[in-house]
């Protein structure tokens, strides 16, 4: 019997250890805080790409896992952006476009958004001049930074 117990512990074990989740990826993106990223973009003259999320927001989680872990993306959004991550259900408050509102408040009425994922980005002046709505792989968030870089100087001045 004790044999039998012994072997059932040792199947179940390696069973369950065949289950578990894989160790999270090393973050690449270095995100900033909004306020301090607002005074920053005032000084380097740098867009500020905003990663609006929430915790149960499964699109967001795998954006996470696969967009923001891929090597270019990262660097693309660390060197040319100024990136920040903001919880959509947050009640921080903030200043968005001028007005201080909660994150939530921001999303909903500055920012006229309703869905997640959903990206704003906003000039070093702190107004917002591009939100976007939905989910990208690596290959197309690449493709989105560049075609947003090729408008940067248009977009810096407002």
């Amino acid at each position: 019997m004790m044999k039998v117990s012994l072997w059932v512990v040792l199947v179940l074990s390696i069973a369950l250890s065949a289950f578990a989740a894989p160790p999270p990826k090393p973050q690449l993106v270095h995100w900033m805080n909004y306020t301090e990223a607002l005074e920053k973009a005032k000084d380097s003259n740098k867009l500020i790409f905003v990663d609006l999320y929430a915790d149960w927001c499964v699109p967001c989680r795998i954006m996470d896992a696969n967009t923001y872990s891929d090597p270019t993306v990262a660097s693309i959004l660390n060197t040319k952006f100024i990136p920040v991550k903001l919880d959509a259900d947050s009640q921080d408050t903030i200043v968005c476009d001028g007005k201080r509102k909660t994150v939530q408040r921001c999303y909903f009425d500055v920012w006229n958004l309703n869905v997640l994922p959903a990206f704003v980005l906003i000039a070093p002046k702190g107004l917002s001049i591009l939100t976007i709505k939905d989910s990208f792989t690596a290959e197309e968030m690449k493709y989105l930074l560049y075609q947003i870089l090729e408008k940067e100087k248009e977009w810096i001045s407002k």
